[in-house]
Formats: C-alpha cells, structure tokens, sequence
C-alpha cells in the first residue's frame, strides 16, 4: 500500500471489539482519502488500496453507526462511501480489452462484492434510515442545500450497493435460498428503508428524487419475476401443477429411450468381435466404400466429421449469449417484496411513472434513464395483471403516448444498434427492454378486453382502434423479425418478438371478425434524387428564332406599356452568388422568349433592370421601349452558355440529393392480405431458428412457432415456404424425440408439411434440389403450379425484330395485363460459365500481353466472348496466371513520351484523373489555413482529415505521398499520429504558393489548340482534364455573350486579328463545395470587368 495512502488510513481510528475509536484529526483524513481518489490513475490503485485494506469494513461502517451525530464527519464518510462504491463499469468507461486492465476490473468488482456483504446489515440500514427520516421531515423552509445533498447521497449509496453483482462461484445458492442480495434486501426491509422509498415516490414535495426512487426499485427487484412474486406464500395452481408434470412426464420418456438405446447397443457376442462393415454406397477419401469398425447398431451416429477439430466460429459470427436466469429468493423476501409491489402500485406507481415520464420528454433525464422506465412499466403491469388486474393502478401507463414513446425508443435502439457497432450488445439489451414493454401494454390491452366493466372495454376498443389504424404500431412486428440478427439479439429476445407477434395478431384478427370493413391508415414513401436536370440545348434555326421574334414583337408592341414587373428575379436567401443569379435572369429571359410568352421575358427583363443598373447589362434606366424590344432580340439570338450536367466527364460532379415524401392516405383493411406480408425468408428464417430449440422452449412459445406457420402454409396455402432443408431436419428431430407425446402439435403439422412435400416432389422433379434454397413467392408458385418460361421473350420472336424487351413490358402495362413492369424483371442466374476454348484463348491471350503496359485492357480487347473487367479477372486468377491482383494494373510510364504522363505545376507525378477532386481538396486545404494563420497570427500544426472516399485512396497512393512531401507537408511521425500534417514553419506565403503550384494549366484560346499544342494538351494529366470551367467562367461567358449580342456591327476582322495575336489566358478557377466560403465580390467583378475588356 502507498506509504501515504497507510498513514492516512491509520489516522481514522481504530476498532477495539464492538467499539470504534476515531482519531483526532480522523475527519481530515476522510477528506485526504477523498482527494486521493479524486486523483487516482487508470488502474485505480486508491481505489484497491482502500479495498485491499478493508477500510469501508473496519473503519468507515462503524464510524457511521457510532460516531452518527458528528454531521461533519457522517457527511464526508457518505461522501467517500459514495465513491468506493461506484460501480467498476463507471470507474473504466466499460469493460476493459487490454488483459492487465481486465485484471484490475475484475479485482475492484470483487472488492464491491465484498463491500455489499458489508452492507447486509440491519445495523448500517438503521442508521441510514433514520438520517434519511430525519431528513424528510425537515420543511423545504428549514432544508439547507447540504440537506439535500445528504439526501441524494444516501439514495445513491443504496443504488451503488444494490447494483453490485453477485459472486456465483462463492454463492453457489439454489433457489429458495438466501444469497447475499438477499440478505441486504431483508436488512432494507428491517430498517424501514422500503417505506422511505414508498413515501419519497408518492410524496409531491419530494418530486425531484423520482429518478433516484426509480433506480433503486429497479434494484431492489433485479432478480425476481412478477409471476414468482405473484405465487408467492399460495398453493400452486392447476395449471402449474400440469406444467410441472408434463415435465416430468417429458424427463421420463427421455430416459426410457436412453435406457432401451443402451439395451439394444448391448450385442451378444464379446466386444472384440464387433466386426468389420464395408458402407456400400457410401465413398470414403479414396473414393472406395467406407470401411466401418464398429458394432452396427451404433452406425446410426455414423458421422464424416468425427474425430476432426471443430472449426471455431468468429467472434463476430457467434450467436448472442443471453443474460444470467433467473433465481428464486428466500420465501420472506418475496413476501415481504410482494407486499411492498401491492402498496406501490395503490399508491406510487401511476404518481411517479408520470414524473419520469415528464422527464424522459423534457430531456432532464441522464442518458439512457428511459430504461428505468421501460422496466418498471413492464414488471408492475405484469405483477398487476397476475395479482387480480385493476386498470385504474396502472392507468398512466396505458395509453396511446406510451405506445408511441415505446415504438420510438424502439427504432432509436435498432439504429443505434447499427450505427454504433461497438455497443450493440447494450443497444440490443435495450432494445429488448422495449420490446418486453410494448408486449406488456398488449397483454394489458388484452386483459382490459376480457373485464366486466364496460367502461374498461370500451377503453380497450379506443386503444385497439388507434393502435391498428396507425400503420407504425400494425408493422413494428414485421421490421423487428426481418431485421432480426441472431449475432447482436439473442434468443430470449427472438422468443418475446415471437410470442408478441402472435398476440398481436390473434388481437387484430378478432377486432377484425365483428367488422365488415377496417379502415387503416397507409403510408407511402417515395424517394426520388434531386439531381440538377441537364437543360436541353434551344432551338437555333435561324427561320425559327425570326418567326418566334415575329409573334412576340407584335404581341409586346401592343402590351408594352401595361406590362408590369411580375417576378423578382433576385433572392436574398438563396445560397446563389449575385453575378450567377444575374446569369440564370438573363438565360430566364431567352427561355421565356422562346416559349413565346413575350408579356413574361418582358416583365422579368425590367425586374432585372432595376435589381442590377450598374453596367446598363439589362439595359440603361430611361431605356425607348424600341430599344428596350430590339435588346430583347438580341437576347433571343443570342448564345449563351448553359449548365450541362452529365455529358461532360471533365466537368465538376454534382451531388446527387435524395428527397423523400411520404403520402399519407386511408384504404380497406384485408386481415389476409397483412398475413401474406409474413409470406418470405426474411421472416420465416427465424421462427425456424426458434423452432430448432423446441425441446427448451415453453409450451406456449411452440405453440406460437406452430401457430405462425399454420398460418403461412393452410390459410395462405404457402407450405412450399418450408419446404427447406433446415426445416426438415427440425421436423426429424421432433418426429424422432422419445418424447414427441409433449410436441403433439408440432409433430402434427411436421407430418402435414412432409406429405405435401411427397405430392409436390411426385409431379416436379427438381423439388429435392429446391430443399436447398429459401423461396420467395414467385419461387413458390413456380414449385407448385410449374416454371412458366419468361412471356415477354416468348412474345418477342411473335412480334418481330422492331420491338424491343422494354416496349413490349410497357405496352402490356398499358394494357393492363400487368399491374407493373417489376413483375416482368428479367432475373438472371449470375453465373458465367467458361468454355474450354474460352479459356485456352485467356490463357493464349495473356501470354501475349503479359509484358505490355495495359495487359487487361489488350486482353479485353481481343477476347472473343465479352466479359466484364471483374469476371474476366477472377477467371484469371482461379486459373493461376496471376497470384494478385496488381499484377493486372496499368502500368505509369514516366518521361515526356509516356502514355500517362501527368503533371501538377512542378509538383511531380500525380496519379492522373481519379487525383483531380483530391488535388482541389489539398489546395482548399492549404488556401484555408493560410487564411487561418494570416487572421489569428498563429502557427501550428493543421491535420489532413480526408473525409471522401476518393481522398482517403490519394492518401493510401505512393505518388500522392510523394507530391506532399514536396511540397513541405510532414508525415504521421509515429504510430499514434494518422494523419498528415500541415507543419507550423509553413507561413501564407509558402502555403498560397504551394496551392498556387496545384492550380491546373492554362485554358486555351477559343480558337482551339495548334496541332503540336493539342498533342501536349492529351499528355497532360487527366488531373487538369477533371476540374472543368468554373462557376466564375460560366458567369462571365453568360455576361460576354449578352455585350456582344448588344453590339449591333460587331467589326469581325478586329476580333479574329485579336484571337490569333493575343490569346488571352484565363486561369481556371477552382470548383468549391458547398461547404467551402464564397468567391470574394472583388474577383466576381474583376470577371466581368475582364469580360468587358474582351469585348
């Protein structure tokens, strides 16, 4: 132990016998050990000194029971009781991975063992009781804060003890037995401690514990079921009585088939002569018959896979273990915890659920409390249901809010469970918290409607009608079993989902007997991608343009002067710069000219006008209303330039945005039709799964697996869905159990599936190779009625060669003959077969190519049989001419003369197209942190976060690396930095010149490019070729195509003289995202005034 640490622990005091004598100073040394705890490492060394010294034990426990009414010294023992007790989970974030870690949790859990065996003390309660008494009847008037602290930190101090776990290798209890929970819920008990914790839930002054009270009563409880409290100090019923001794009887006939199988296995002859077998029929490893050494009657057990090491299961592969059961307390604890759920739910429960409730919706709760919640609805609805059912104890709870609050939490868990991989296990956990709930608010909906007061009934009817119109709550069991994963979920979970879906439906399909018709509400949601449309090119026949000149002169000629502004064609709260909105007015104008709505072109073209005067673009302020028409036909005879979007590879991509919209409408209710929505894999897969452990699972839990597939294979005559493998082999274990008599029902319906398997296997004789499959709905009527060939490629030799696949499905669509073209998918096998011919011409092939520099895209090229690139490359490697991959990449010449030869301003290689959205990101990258360093004066170290996927590939590639390097940028120094770096030393300067050196090279004249210039221009890196024309570019070309149509003689010799002299460059701009800032205003019309020079 620490050398201080032990002086410390030696100043509190000493026991001697019975009787506790404190030191002197014994309070400043509780608040030393409270410091040292404060500042404890990883391993939490303080907190196992203290724990290996049995400090609470010997010093602390009897400080408080005798030296009580020392308040200063009461209180800072609590305090420092509080933090030994926290929970090992809280102390290190969650159980550790690394084994010393581990280590040390296990060793501070074992200490909190040791400290609730402490606390089973009618002693301790006593003391804590009767200060919290004390407490309590103080007014708020009279309460000090350090009241109240001491309160809470009572509260707490009972939480932390009632949360420790239980040791069940020291306990070893059996059921009945008293283990050392249970000796600290009788000491709560004896001490009053429970009735305090009654007063504090019922009380109204006393409001802001609920969420402690809560805490605590879900402790207190931990081990218990409400069934087993319920029977508790009765006889046992009839039903349990039959349960027991169908056990019984189950138990017996299993050990009467054990013993027979021992008699038969018994032979009459000695054991060395056992004899020799040769399996006819049967091939061993040298495909000869199998050779059997044994006795015959064990040949039965005959397997190929005895003796071989069994193949472990990946830990991410393996099925979710199940929580701890359940064992029964002592008979006096739960009594005296029956009576104590009596009194909480008359007085308590609907008082404290909506406080917590109030606080879950209002977020005043810590995080995930809202468990705390779903407990408690679950385990005192329950007990009220057993314990003759009032509606009026629980009628908080039962209502449509917690329905909804519980669908909710639900699909929170289920993604989160998703999103979260790391803490699925306690995503699901909760999960199945909910579940349990929502399935105990049907039950109790489901009590209500058996009561004989109307009231209640009519209650019940109100919360069926809106649980079954909403489509939520109706299809919540569907989502739950099609997403079912036995890896994350396990199987108690599957087994409630199961047994809830079963009431569900048996509820929804006596609501739905009394009514001629349901009406339910239905929800549609249809996603469609907002992607910008590519704008079709006008039409530019000159004829055209002067006939829709003609008809829109005469038509404004006669309105000109009571054409008003109509639209605005500035938006303030668009994200779209002022020079690109003045732009699209002006391309607005041409369309609404050449759609011939003159009164629209006009009335926009004056909005425009007064929005942007400067420069006289839209035309001058006291403008003729002839200058003003021939200003408009200039417009229309203009070219200007339009956005184009996915015809130009070189351009920049835009984001794709998917909207959703969610039509909600009202439609008859068909109880079949909501059946067959349980009609797929999906959802039989695990009611299979349940159904292969038949022999653990509960009568009624059968009778549910049962039930459902009776349901799918006689009501909706869908018994080709079970046609499967593995359910045939669960119908062969219960077929064949010593103890089929207790699976009647299962064995039934086993044996109605198999033989209408043999009438189907009778009449389609690919009916064994479909046991090997799941089916679909398609599948299964295939199966049943026949493979019916595809129509559409039987009517298209019918037709002819004009018609194609696609005419043919939407013309009988049109007809009505199908209701859509999904029905008519033409489904392929995905299978690519080889021909031998096809693979000597491969392998011919690559010998060709193999020392070429593109030896896929040469093969390619000259295969016969056309494949795509990845099945020709699995080809390649199941054949063994290549080992890798890599071995198939293109090979990166470098020099001037190679075939890819790329090129970043001085800046080295660069990987060619697929580095032009990377190379942009590194130059926003540096220009912002010059910005950054310029504005706060500051230097240091900038990290490269890649947060596309294109960027995260460029940072793996050996060229990319090389080009950061060369321009300064530093590397992850050791294995605890990822990333790279922007180091301090760089300064604006040397930053802007280094995204200067990115910038791709200059735009060529408009003319195009001489010949040799063309030729550098395709052995330039594609990097250059993917940025494209900018936003500034488009801009300034709209605004240069408008001046020059204004111009009425426009001198062409001048201009070509001028092309072919000067050769403007322009340097491209670079594309930003939406994320990045704004272009400076100046820059926008340093553009235009450019364009203006141009003109």
């Amino acid at each position: 132990m620490n050398c201080e640490v032990l002086a410390t622990c030696s100043a509190l005091g000493y026991l001697e016998g019975e009787t506790y004598h404190k030191e002197a100073d014994c309070l400043e040394s509780v608040k030393d050990l409270i410091r040292y705890l404060r500042h404890e490492d990883d391993a939490r060394d303080i907190r196992q000194q203290l724990g290996a010294g049995h400090i609470l034990q010997n010093d602390l426990l009897p400080i408080i029971s005798q030296h009580g009414g020392d308040k200063p010294l009461f209180d800072a023992c609590i305090r420092l009781m509080v933090n030994l007790t926290q929970p090992a989970l809280l102390c290190f974030g969650k159980v550790p991975d690394d084994p010393a870690l581990r280590h040390h949790f296990l060793q501070v859990t074992s200490y909190l063992q040791a400290y609730k065996e402490a606390f089973a003390s009618e002693k301790v309660f006593g003391v804590l009781s009767e200060t919290l008494y004390n407490l309590l009847q103080l007014d708020w008037e009279q309460r000090q804060e350090e009241d109240n602290l001491l309160v809470e930190r009572i509260l707490l101090l009972v939480r932390n003890v009632l949360h420790v776990p239980a040791d069940p290798y020291e306990e070893k209890n059996v059921d009945d037995d008293a283990s050392v929970h249970d000796k600290l819920l009788w000491a709560v008990h004896m001490s009053g401690f429970d009735d305090l914790v009654k007063f504090l839930a019922s009380a109204q002054s006393e409001q802001q514990w609920c969420m402690h009270v809560l805490e605590v009563v879900s402790l207190l409880f931990r081990d218990q079921t409400p069934e087993a409290l319920v029977s508790a100090g009765h006889a046992r019923s009839t039903q349990e009585k039959s349960r027991d001794l169908t056990e019984l009887e189950v138990l017996r006939q299993k050990e009467q088939a054990e013993k027979r199988s021992r008699t038969l296995q018994r032979g009459t002859r000695h054991s060395r002569f056992g004899g020799t077998y040769v399996v006819a029929g049967l091939k061993a490893v040298g495909n000869e018959d199998v050779v059997y050494h044994r006795g015959i009657h064990n040949f039965k057990n005959y397997s190929h896979d005895a003796g071989k090491a069994v193949r472990r299961v990946h830990k991410r592969h393996r099925r979710a273990r199940d929580s701890e059961g359940q064992r029964r307390s002592a008979l006096n604890v739960r009594l005296f915890l029956r009576e104590f759920c009596v009194d909480f739910l008359e007085n308590c429960y609907n008082h404290l659920m909506y406080l917590v409730k109030e606080g879950l919706i209002r977020e005043q709760a810590q995080q995930h409390d809202e468990t705390y919640f779903l407990w408690a609805l679950s385990f005192f609805m329950a007990f009220n249901r057993g314990n003759g059912f009032r509606a009026d104890l629980v009628s908080e709870t039962m209502s449509i809010r917690a329905f909804h609050f519980i669908e909710r939490n639900i699909t929170n868990y289920y993604e989160m469970m998703l999103t979260d991989r790391k803490e699925a296990t306690s995503w699901s956990r909760r999960m199945h918290l909910a579940l349990k709930a929502y399935q105990e608010l049907l039950l109790t909906v489901n009590e209500m409607d058996r009561s004989r007061d109307d009231t209640i009934r009519q209650s019940s009817n109100v919360i069926k009608s809106n649980i079954f119109y909403m489509m939520e709550y109706r299809e919540i069991f569907l989502t739950l079993l099609r997403k079912y994963d036995e890896t994350k979920q396990p199987q108690s979970f599957l087994r409630d989902l199961v047994e809830s879906t079963h009431l569900f439906l048996r509820m929804l399909e006596r609501f739905c007997k009394g009514r001629n018709n349901l009406m339910v509400q239905k929800k549609k949601v249809r996603k469609r991608r907002n992607r910008p449309q590519k704008k079709s090119t006008p039409e530019t026949d000159p004829e055209v343009l002067e006939e829709t000149w003609k008809i829109v002169s005469e038509e404004l000629r006669a309105l000109s002067a009571g054409v008003t502004e109509a639209v605005v064609p500035f938006d303030a709260a668009s994200e779209v710069s002022l020079e690109d909105q003045r732009s699209q007015t002006v391309v607005r104008v041409q369309d609404a000219l050449m759609a011939r709505l003159g009164p629209e072109a006009l009335g926009l073209l004056r909005a425009a006008r007064s929005v942007w005067p400067e420069g006289d673009v839209f035309g001058p302020a006291d403008v003729e209303p002839e200058d003003e028409l021939e200003l408009l036909k200039q417009i229309l005879h203009a070219t200007l330039p339009r956005e184009s979007l996915g015809d130009d590879e070189d351009g920049p991509e835009y984001e794709e945005e998917e909207l959703e919209s969610v039509q909600v409408s009202e439609t008859d209710f068909n109880f079949l039709d909501f059946i067959k929505r349980f009609a797929q894999p999906a959802i039989v897969r695990p009611y299979v799964l349940l159904l292969k452990t038949y022999s653990t699972n509960s009568p009624h839990t059968n009778h549910c697996i049962a039930r459902m597939l009776h349901r799918l294979a006689v009501d909706l005559k869908m018994d080709a869905l079970l046609y499967q493998l593995s359910v045939f082999s669960a119908f062969n274990r219960i077929l064949s159990d010593p103890a089929a008599a207790a699976y009647k029902e299962l064995g039934t319906f086993a044996k109605f599936v198999v033989s209408r398997f043999l009438v189907v296997a009778a009449r389609n004789d690919k009916a064994f190779i479909e046991l090997l499959f799941w089916k679909n709905v398609g599948t299964v009527h295939e199966m049943t009625e026949g493979y019916v060939p595809d129509p559409v490629e039987a009517l298209l030799p019918l037709l002819g060669a004009t018609r194609s696949r696609r005419q043919v499905v939407l013309q009988l669509v049109h007809m009505g003959l199908v209701e859509s073209a999904k029905q008519l998918k033409k489904v392929g096998t995905g299978i690519v077969l080889w021909t031998e011919q096809q693979e000597d011409e491969l392998e011919m092939l690559y010998e060709e190519f193999k020392d070429s520099d593109d030896v896929l895209g040469n093969m390619l090229r000259k295969t016969t049989a056309k494949r795509s690139r990845a099945r020709v490359v699995d080809k390649l490697l199941s054949m063994g001419l290549v080992s890798e991959r890599r071995q198939l990449y293109k090979k990166r010449s470098g020099g001037s003369g190679g075939p890819r030869k790329t090129a970043a301003k001085g800046s080295g290689k660069s990987s060619g197209k697929s580095l032009a959205g990377p190379l942009l990101w590194l130059q926003n990258c540096l220009n912002r942190t010059a910005d950054d360093r310029e504005d706060d004066c500051l230097s240091q170290p900038v990290p490269l976060v890649p947060l596309s996927e294109d960027n995260e590939d460029a940072m793996e590639k050996r060229s990319f690396k090389k080009l950061l390097r060369k321009l300064g940028l530093r590397g992850p120094a050791n294995e605890q930095e990822t990333f790279w770096r922007i180091p301090e030393r760089l300064s604006p300067a040397q930053l802007r010149g280094a995204a200067a050196a990115l910038t791709p090279g200059e735009e060529l004249p408009a003319g195009g490019p001489e010949p040799q210039e063309e030729e550098e221009e395709e052995e330039e890196g594609e990097v250059v070729r993917e940025v494209g024309a900018s936003s500034h570019e488009q801009r300034s070309e709209a605004i240069r195509a408008l001046l020059l149509a204004r111009k009425r003689k426009p001198p062409p010799k001048e201009t070509d003289g001028r092309s072919k002299q000067e050769k403007p460059s322009v340097k491209r701009r670079r594309v930003l995202d939406d994320e990045d800032e704004d272009e400076d205003e100046d820059e926008d019309m340093g553009m235009f005034t450019y364009c203006c020079d141009l003109h």
